[in-house]
């Protein structure tokens, strides 16, 4: 007799055997007791997961001897023919071989006709997606309305190729992927049945290994055993299945936390000699520093990191002196060099590109001691718009708290709720002043018209008007002499002067130059502070951009 593989030898074939689809056996043993079971259901879900499996299953409790019942005997000939895949009234179709037309054709020709010893006739089809559209639409209405002695089973990968025609006369159960520590329980259990010794951190990488699927982690583990004699180690399972080693991924992320590039390259060139697919690699490093994220979170690690207790200690040691912001930093990069990467015809260059662009990220700091060091720029900066190098005296808590961006604005903006101070008078610094509280009210409610009037000057102001000259073109001074512009520039005027004053507007030629010395001076100042360090390091920590300077 040939070998029968342990996927085979170990198929669940009751309900309760299943692994980690609860929610679905659950569900079809309260259907078949309550005597409720839908004539079409579709099974959906990830290979290996059990779905052609419950499908088997459910055919057995509904043929059984003692049909309907949620737990078959196994016994009775119906229940044996299932099991070894000879029922006459079960049929197993590939969606694959059998999507034409004329094959549904011969399928509605066949439900006709009695089963030949059991209850129902069954028909299960595996990767029912692979059915043509037209095989889809001829099996319609066979579907909606079977005799009452037919059911239909559908498994499938992928869902969404299904019409939807077809998906609203079925019921549907989603399966998941098995978590990791259930997938090595069951590996564990099966190597007790077969008097097989292998150690728990190989099942652990087999489980891993196999992506939630069932099916994959029995196979990988057939193929350990046949290979291996005695006890199989972890070193063995990382050999045959070309698995990276764990404490290798750890040491790449930290000398990348270290800033290590040589050592970074170094590791990465052991690997690449050694054979690895270094595409695998990405894809391992890509869940470490994710994983690096949620324990730096602290919160909910057993639902969100499927991993064992000693590594999850390993990455709260390896994150204990680390900002979040930092790990965000490095797991966006990798997430985003990742297309490059997949399709890359030399993967080893952008490997090692992305890993100098990760050593040459300035690990960010705290969001407290930026705003900090902000708010001692502003204080510098002051009221004259000029950065000093001369840091700003920091008062006791006894006398006074340190001044914050919130003070400065309170202090050097006027409050919405208290009325604006007035200003009199006919100098220049008094008509300067005017002028530009004018247009920083303008601006938070007209913006375009504040861009016009920031082009303009005051070239005289009494007690019964202001007189205001229009610089640059005519659409200038046409745009400040619309009627709607001088109404709202009347009563902002009158709110800054406390009084209301006629406006004259005049046509200027050119710049004075007084006023190109300050307009120079002013971009001066624009151009310090773009250029200022701590505004530099805020822009790349928050990945932004300037939009504009103000001079206060």
């Amino acid at each position: 007799m040939s070998y029968l593989v342990l996927a085979r030898k170990y198929r669940p074939q009751t309900f309760d055997q299943v692994v980690k689809q609860d929610h679905i056996t659950r569900t079809l043993a309260n259907a078949i007791s309550s005597d409720r079971v839908a004539h079409a259901i579709l099974f959906s879900g990830p290979r290996g997961t059990g779905k052609t499996t419950v499908a088997r299953i459910l055919a057995k409790a509904l043929n059984c001897k003692n049909a309907p019942t949620s737990t078959p005997c196994d016994q009775c000939r119906s229940c044996k023919e299932i099991k070894n895949g000879s029922a006459v009234d079960v049929y197993e179709i590939d969606g694959a071989s059998n999507n034409s037309v004329d094959q549904v054709r011969e399928l509605r020709e066949n439900i006709r006709y009695m089963p030949a010893h059991s209850p129902n006739k069954i028909y299960i089809i595996d990767e029912v997606h692979m059915l043509s559209i037209a095989a889809f639409n001829a099996l319609l209405k066979t579907l909606e309305e079977p005799p009452s002695h037919v059911l239909f089973m559908f498994a499938t990968t992928e869902p969404h190729k299904i019409p939807i025609t077809i998906l609203s006369r079925c019921q549907r159960h989603e399966f998941r992927r098995i978590d990791i520590e259930s997938i090595q329980n069951h590996l564990e259990w099966i190597c007790t049945q077969e008097e097989i010794e292998v150690a728990a951190e190989s099942l652990w990488l087999i489980a891993r290994e196999a992506s939630g699927s069932m099916r994959d982690a029995l196979s990988l583990l057939d193929q350990i055993i046949t290979c291996c004699e005695g006890a199989v180690g972890p070193e063995d399972v990382i050999e045959l299945l070309g698995v990276i080693d764990r404490k290798t991924i750890f040491d790449i992320s930290d000398a990348v936390l270290s800033r290590e590039l040589p050592t970074v390259l170094a590791l990465l060139d052991h690997v690449y000699d050694r054979g690895f697919d270094l595409k695998k690699l990405y894809n391992d490093l890509v869940e470490h520093f994710r994983n690096l994220c949620v324990v730096k979170m602290g919160k909910q690690l057993e639902r969100l990191v499927d991993l064992p207790t000693h590594e999850i200690e390993s990455i709260k040691e390896q994150v204990s002196d680390v900002a979040f912001t930092y790990l965000n930093q490095m797991f966006h990069l990798l997430l985003n060099e990742e297309p490059t990467i997949r399709l890359s015809n030399q993967p080893k260059l952008v490997f090692e590109l992305a890993f100098i662009r990760m050593c040459q990220i300035k690990p960010a700091l705290p969001l407290e001691t930026l705003v900090e060091r902000l708010d001692d720029l502003q204080a510098r900066i002051g009221m004259t718009g000029i950065v000093t190098d001369k840091p700003v005296e920091k008062k006791t808590p006894d006398s006074d708290h340190r001044p914050s961006v919130a003070d400065l604005r309170e202090h050097t903006a006027p409050s919405e709720k208290t009325e604006s101070p007035k200003i009199s008078g006919g100098s220049v610094e008094n008509l300067d002043r005017i002028w530009k509280r004018v247009i920083d009210m303008t601006s938070e409610q007209y913006p375009f018209l504040a861009a016009t009037l920031s082009k303009c000057d005051v070239k005289g102001l009494t007690r019964e008007g202001i007189e205001i000259k229009v610089n640059g073109n005519d659409f200038n001074r046409n745009q400040v002499l619309r009627s709607k512009n001088i109404a709202i520039l009347e009563k902002i005027i009158r709110d800054v002067l406390g009084r209301t004053v006629r406006i004259e507007i005049s046509k200027g030629n050119s710049e004075t130059p007084n006023n190109q010395e300050k307009r120079a001076r002013e971009n001066q100042l624009k151009q310090e502070a773009l250029s200022h360090p701590l505004v530099a390091e805020a822009i790349e920590i928050f990945n932004g951009k300037v939009v504009d300077v103000k001079i206060l």
